[in-house]
This record gives C-alpha cells, structure tokens and sequence, in this order.
C-alpha cells in the first residue's frame, strides 16, 4: 500500500521543502552564480528506477579548473571553500527536490550513482534501482563514504527489500541529526569514495 502513495507523499513533502527552503536555494543560487562565473548548478546524468536514465541536479560545489594537459583537476582539488561549507552541512542537496517533484527521485532511496556503474553490480547488487533513487537512504545514515561499497549496496537491498513508512521516517530522523552534527555527509561518493570497480566474480 505505501509503495503505491509514497510517489504522492513524496510531491507533496519535496513542494512544502522547497517552499520552505526557498530563501536558502535564493542566496546559494546567487552566491554561485558569481563564484562559479555563472555557474550556480551542477547537472549530471544518472540511473533512476529501473536504470532509466535522468539528469539529477545540485548545487555546483567545485570549479572547473583544469590541468596543463586541458583536463579537468581531481575533485578534492577542485571544491571551493564555499563549496565546502555547503556540502558539510548537506545544502548542495536542495536542488533535487527538484527531481522529485518531476518524479525522478524520492526523499528516500538508495543514492543515485554513476550511469558507467551499471554493468558493473550483480544481480543482488542492481536490485537498488527497483525502487526510485532517494536524496537519502538507508546507506547515507549508516556511514555513507565510511563504509565499502558492498556494506552500502547491501544497506541499499536491505531498503528496497523493507521499504515502508516508517522505515522512511526512521531514514529522515537520523539523516536530519547527521546533517546537524555534519556526520558523514561532507562529501560526496565522488569525492570521497573510491570509483566502484564491480564486485562481480
């Protein structure tokens, strides 16, 4: 039953939010915008539900500084201080309440990732996209870039095979007490994570 409200709850929820939150997505909007020469959003593709393919968006929390070569320098190297600051206290994530309300995303779900991981996870592994990507899930408020690859994507199973509203309200409890006490949510995967290389035998 949940399954079939939670798209409803989740409009309803990411719409109150970013009203809510819309002073906030006004100044960071500014602030990048000169910082980043005009830049203010990051957009990238990823695999949603089912691996369709859509663009999240967040807040451009690096420059586009370049080596001698013309390509583009690590990510750690290239985090503004402004940058930082948002992504420590989780602010870079406002803007995809913007996929929600499109339907690309949920408030709570396993973390969209990288559209080259996708050959790459087993068959228990790729049953994370049964469900709609999340701004957070299960595996962010159990250690997030603390923890392997095979402990988050098990974490992520583990959500798809017990969704429910209150496992979803359990999620958006402890992600709000990490957001406040800046816990595991400095960074991005990645940032601070290894690329996943698969896990395949």
């Amino acid at each position: 039953m949940y399954r079939h409200i939670k798209h409803i709850m989740d409009f309803i929820s990411a719409l109150i939010a970013l009203l809510l939150l819309s002073p906030i997505f006004l100044i960071i909007s500014i602030v990048l915008l000169f910082s980043n020469k005009g830049k203010p959003f990051f957009v990238q593709k990823r695999p949603g539900k089912n691996g369709q393919i859509f663009s999240i968006i967040k807040f451009k929390t690096m420059n586009d500084k370049k080596d001698a070569t013309g390509n583009l320098l690590p990510d750690y190297q290239r985090i503004t201080s402004f940058g930082n600051f948002i992504r420590e206290k989780s602010l870079d994530e406002i803007p995809q309440l913007l996929n929600v309300l499109k339907g690309d995303m949920s408030i709570v779900g396993p973390r969209p990732l990288l559209v080259s991981y996708l050959p790459l996870y087993s068959e228990e592994e790729a049953k994370r996209h049964l469900v709609k990507p999340g701004i957070t899930g299960w595996a962010q408020v159990n250690g997030r870039n603390a923890i392997s690859w095979k402990q988050k994507f098990e974490y992520d199973v583990w959500y798809v095979n017990h969704i429910g509203f209150w496992t979803d309200l359990k999620i958006l409890f402890k992600t709000v007490g990490k957001v406040f006490n800046s816990e595991g949510v400095s960074a991005s995967e990645e940032v601070t994570m290894e690329l996943f290389t698969g896990t395949k035998d």
